[in-house]
């Protein structure tokens, strides 16, 4: 068992993140059964689900003409567009059913406000509207928090430096994350990581 001052924080492993859904990250469900191990080991296990409206602004379904994973400028900067996927209440948007939900102490939804994404753990995609997320660990006493999840480049690195921002003690274990690797994204991830001083392990 790790120190009582330590959390897990499992991003998003839904279905439609895993192979044969409609965002799936290549390898998604290899990570489970070290998740399932690693919630074992911490006193605090913090779950993230992705939890959209069907007609929310990142989904390139939205914005005639445009294709998924191309740019768009939103009012809080640029956004990537992207298939339609994990719309609250359908089959995608639910865990994936190989995971153990039961250990969590937190469900944390995120990206329900339709005009504003959210990758990130702690904040929407403005960096300013909070989940919530941080105020619940603090008072629970955690200082120290490990990452794990999908996707490595996307949420998880989102979650991660913001974390770090915030003043918590972040690591994130690769090998139980899986990337999109969109376009150089996941170098690009790796670095703002290390830069915002998140422990890459595996």
């Amino acid at each position: 068992m790790t120190d009582v001052t330590e959390a897990l924080i499992v991003i998003d492993v839904q279905n439609d993140f895993c192979p044969g859904g409609a965002l799936a990250v290549a390898g998604g469900d290899e990570i489970i059964p070290r998740i399932n191990r690693l919630m074992q080991e911490f006193p605090v296990t913090v779950l993230t689900q992705d939890w959209h409206p069907e007609e929310h602004s990142s989904f390139a379904a939205m914005h005639e003409g445009a294709a998924p994973f191309t740019q768009v400028d939103m009012p809080y900067g640029p956004q990537t567009l992207w298939p339609v996927h994990c719309v609250w209440g359908t089959e995608g948007a639910a865990f994936h059913p190989g995971l153990s939900t039961d250990p969590a102490d937190l469900v944390i939804r995120k990206g329900f406000r339709p005009q504003i994404d959210s990758y990130s753990a702690f904040f929407e995609n403005d960096h300013v509207t909070p989940t919530g997320l941080a105020g619940y660990l603090r008072e629970r006493g955690i200082t120290d928090l490990t990452f794990v999840g999908l996707a490595l480049d996307f949420c998880v690195a989102w979650s991660a430096i913001d974390a770090t921002k915030l003043g918590f003690n972040v690591r994130v274990l690769e090998g139980a994350c899986r990337a999109i690797d969109l376009d150089g994204s996941l170098e690009a991830a790796r670095a703002a990581m290390r830069a915002a001083g998140v422990a890459l392990e595996q």
